[in-house]
């Protein structure tokens, strides 16, 4: 298998240096600039790092030993690495983190190292990924096309191999979005079980989680191991029951995507059924997740003394829109959070997880859900009609892994597994069945460093 485990498996054994890796790492960024997926390199961190890494003993190195990451531009923050939520405003500023994130603590332990920040949409407001005033990040499969969002960056860049691991968010399908759109494998975690802080900056109500976009489960699994906080974990039976639920706004291709990663479960020994997709209950976690959005904008901006002339059109709308949301309205939100989160049990009442499609439909043309318009009512229809109910997990606190399984039309298929809070590694061990029986992708390039 062609990922970050077998990445750091090759510098242990010697075939190549850590320092090879991060050069041929480097060396792909500038080559595939035109992916528009990096948007700030520290090549001087880089190679100091792993020049570190190179002289590490044997007995202190982790599973990712020496492997090249890049952190989101968004999200917890890494050392020396200037996150600007893809606005041009931030950028200004200048601001150098002088720490981790607990989360980035927990992934650097791995021997990860964290040398540059990936793309995103302005403040992550779409699920595509066009950063204000810099190039639109396109998808490796085809130019032409978005790599999702907003986690695009972190999407393209490990599509395109040039590193094998990215860090990702996900607030309203933002992990599973890119994900379903490049071919990669990443799980939105349980509400609470990887860390937030030391700072909090994207609690977001607790609907934000944040992890990483990979080739593999295994990578996946490593990197939750690395930074999961304690909690209960749910176990599966001996023969797991798994739903499948495709709702009607999904086209063909990827109810079918869903259909065979059931029958893959099935081959393994799962009891899989059909059920209603929970439509009514996405629709109300999205109208939820859009008021947390809106009025978390309102505070950020404020907060950085940003104004509205400085940030594009919907996002000013948004910010508006957030601003004029009233204390109780808020409120009310919070509580209809709680009831929609009791709510979603219901789901797991004869089933251990959900199976669904992540998109309706295969990834836009590159600016199709841009910020450039000024409603956010036409805006957020678009979204969650590309990805429908994607913001149920989010809202209700479910873990929900995304994973490929087949082609079509020259362009990878994505399917998702959602489980009861708690069970991460239950939908990864279903993942790992899936990916057993999945058809193998070829992805458009390998990944950098890696021999052959």
């Amino acid at each position: 298998m062609t990922d970050a485990t077998a990445l750091a498996a090759a510098i242990t054994a010697g075939q190549i240096t850590a320092c090879e890796v991060m050069d041929a790492s480097l060396a792909a960024c500038h080559a595939r600039a035109d992916l528009g997926a990096v948007v700030y390199l520290d090549e001087d961190m880089a190679r100091a790092e792993a020049m570190a890494a190179d002289a590490l003993p044997a007995e202190q190195r982790g599973p990712f030993h020496g492997v090249p990451f890049l952190v989101k531009d968004l999200g917890g923050s890494a050392r020396g690495l200037p996150a600007a939520a893809g606005s041009a405003a931030i950028r200004a500023q200048e601001r150098k983190p002088e720490a981790d994130s607990r989360l980035l603590q927990g992934l650097r332990q791995t021997g990860l190292i964290p040398f540059g920040l990936t793309a995103t949409p302005p403040f992550g407001l779409s699920l595509t990924c066009e950063p204000d005033g810099m190039a639109a990040t396109r998808n490796p499969w085809n130019p032409a096309l978005t790599p999702g969002g907003s986690s695009g960056g972190a999407a393209a860049a490990v599509t395109a191999g040039i590193v094998a691991i990215a860090h990702a968010t996900d607030a309203a399908g933002s992990i599973r979005v890119p994900a379903a759109c490049c071919g990669l494998t990443g799980l939105k975690p349980s509400r609470g079980a990887v860390p937030g802080g030391p700072d909090f900056a994207n609690h977001l109500m607790g609907i934000a989680s944040e992890l990483i976009l990979a080739r593999s489960v295994r990578d996946v699994k490593t990197a939750f191991e690395a930074v999961v906080q304690p909690m209960a974990p749910i176990a599966l039976p001996e023969r797991p029951r798994v739903a499948i639920a495709l709702p009607e706004r999904c086209g063909a291709d990827q109810c079918c995507a869903a259909k065979s990663a059931a029958e893959a479960l099935r081959d393994a020994g799962c009891e899989v059924f059909d059920i209603r997709a929970p439509d009514r209950i996405g629709a109300e976690a999205h109208a939820i997740a859009r008021t947390i959005l809106a009025v978390s904008l309102a505070e950020w901006l404020t907060a950085l003394e940003i104004s509205d002339d400085q940030v594009p059109l919907l996002a000013a709308a948004m910010a508006g829109e957030g601003r004029a949301t009233p204390a109780t309205a808020l409120f009310a939100a919070s509580r209809q959070l709680a009831r929609l989160t009791h709510r979603s049990r219901k789901l797991f009442n004869s089933a251990d997880a959900v199976l669904m499609p992540v998109l309706s439909s295969a990834p836009p043309v590159v600016g199709t859900l841009d910020l450039s318009g000024s409603s956010p009512d036409d805006h957020m229809v678009r979204l969650e009609a590309f990805a429908p109910n994607a913001a149920l997990a989010n809202v209700a606190g479910l873990p929900a892994l995304a994973l490929p399984f087949g082609m079509a039309n020259g362009l990878p298929l994505g399917v998702q597994l959602i489980g009861p809070p708690g069970s991460d590694f239950a939908l990864l061990k279903l993942g790992a069945l899936i990916e057993a029986r999945a058809p193998e992708l070829s992805f458009p390039s390998p990944i950098a460093g890696l021999p052959a």
